[in-house]
């Protein structure tokens, strides 16, 4: 069984003019909530093989605060993947379906562009989760996906699987 998960990045500082946005930063809640994404994977038996993750600081930041949940798993930065589109992004998954269970760390609007194409491709399996995927995709978000089949990445046969948010996993005050 082959795993996709699609991950935007985590809560980053505003861009305003005068800042360059690949360097923008991710603020304290944004770190929080990367571990705590990495964790409810963990909880839910979805570690990745392999990580791809965007140059831009904020992916950086991300991913360095899911290592800490995931110390094992391989990962490779790619400039490539910073703002890249829905047909960028398969590319990428293409090129890596060698992993069993991959994550990508990037960007919106092609973050979620991908992960409504492979849905409309290929379904899912929580009608609920289709919903919230289709409502949006707010930083720190993931979709997960999953084939029954361990060939190559081909999005037809990538269900999806659920979509957590951040705040849905937060303690409430």
């Amino acid at each position: 069984m082959k795993r996709l998960i699609l991950q935007r990045h985590a809560k980053t500082e505003p861009w305003y003019e005068g800042v360059d946005d690949h360097g923008r930063a991710l603020l304290e809640r944004g770190r929080h909530d990367a571990v705590l994404m990495a964790e409810e994977l963990l909880s839910l038996d979805w570690v990745p093989d392999l990580a791809l993750v965007s140059t831009a600081r904020r992916a950086r930041e991300t991913w360095a605060g899911a290592v800490t949940v995931f110390p094992a798993t391989e990962y490779r930065l790619d400039e490539g993947l910073y703002l890249a589109g829905a047909g960028g992004l398969e590319s990428f998954v293409s090129a890596n379906d060698g992993a069993g269970t991959l994550i990508i760390i990037g960007h919106n609007p092609g973050i979620h562009d991908f992960a409504l194409s492979i849905l409309r491709e290929a379904g899912s399996h929580d009608h609920q989760a289709a919903l919230r995927l289709t409502e949006k995709f707010p930083t720190g978000c993931a979709a997960l996906f999953e084939a029954e089949e361990d060939g190559p990445f081909i999005p037809p046969h990538f269900k999806l699987v659920d979509v957590i948010r951040p705040k849905e996993l937060r303690p409430t005050d």
